[in-house]
This record gives structure tokens, C-alpha cells and sequence, in this order.
């Protein structure tokens, strides 16, 4: 049996919003991640782009756990 590979009309895209307010930024990522990437549909594959459209509201409300909003160490180093 042959494997499928849809072609570019086949498939529906779908939209989805995603709101930001209240949610922790690494979670948030994997999720708008997870519907970019298509990986959770069965027609995926992995060199055609089968994801979903994303909107993200309330961005500026997300939560930074830890010390990531300003601690976050960057060393440069010229070879």
C-alpha cells in the first residue's frame, strides 16, 4: 500500500485563539506550537506545512514564572 501524502487543497486549516491572559508563557508555547505544526492531525507530514492558523490575544497579560523576566544571564564570546 502506498503511503498518502495529502496534497495542498485537500485539507481544511482551521483558526484558533489562543488567550494569553492569566497563562504561563512555556505552556502557552507548546500549545500554539503543537497547532502551527500540525503534528496532532492525521495527515501529518513532516516536510508539507499541515498546521492550523493561530491568533494569540492578551499577550502582554501572560505570566513569567522564576526569574526569567530579567535575570536571564548572555555571555558573548568573539573566537
Amino acid at each position: 500500500m502506498p503511503t498518502y501524502i495529502p496534497k495542498a487543497g485537500s485539507f481544511d486549516r482551521r483558526w484558533f485563539v489562543v488567550d494569553a491572559s492569566g497563562q504561563v508563557l512555556g505552556k502557552v508555547a507548546v500549545t500554539v506550537a503543537d497547532l502551527l505544526s500540525g503534528k496532532r492531525k492525521p495527515i501529518y507530514t513532516p516536510f508539507l506545512d499541515t498546521g492550523d492558523h493561530v491568533v494569540v490575544i492578551n499577550a502582554e497579560q501572560i505570566v513569567l514564572t522564576g526569574s526569567k523576566d530579567g535575570a536571564k544571564p548572555y555571555h558573548r564570546h568573539t573566537g
